[in-house]
């Protein structure tokens, strides 16, 4: 297979699997995906010849994205998702809670679309600081 890219588009691409890599692998350990490691490895083997040498780097054989290019900024495109998505996940779960957990269909849906946008109101305007648990729960 031949793919033609700009280097900008080149550059998107080392962008794209880092984070779709660090979606799938982050959090495995040891049970790792190695395919994904290795695509990883090759789109990124081929930053020098594109004249990003500084975005790759060998480490214990294999080539790698730089400390350079995990420094450069792209975890804090991967943590704003993530924090999007944990508050989305988080409204939802205790909007649903909310409704006693029934099956949502066209009955509920707009129930449960308001409370998660009641939710939604309240993380954006005080995060999680009115989230309070009893604590003589067992």
């Amino acid at each position: 297979m031949k793919l033609e890219l700009t280097k900008k588009q080149y550059r998107r691409l080392l962008d794209m699997v880092y984070i779709g890599n660090w979606i799938l692998n982050s959090t495995r350990g040891d049970d790792r995906f190695a395919d994904y490691d290795e695509v990883e490895s090759l789109l990124f083997s081929k930053a020098a010849e594109e004249g990003m040498p500084s975005l790759a780097e060998l480490w214990q054989g294999e080539v790698v994205p730089s400390r350079a290019f995990v420094d450069g900024g792209i975890h804090e495109a991967i943590m704003e998702y993530e924090n999007n998505v944990f508050f989305e996940i988080l409204a939802e779960d205790l909007a649903r809670r909310d409704m006693d957990d029934p099956p949502i269909d066209e009955t509920n849906y707009d129930e449960l679309n308001r409370r998660i946008d009641g939710y939604m109101a309240e993380f954006e305007e005080h995060g999680t600081d009115n989230i309070l648990i009893d604590a003589d729960l067992p």
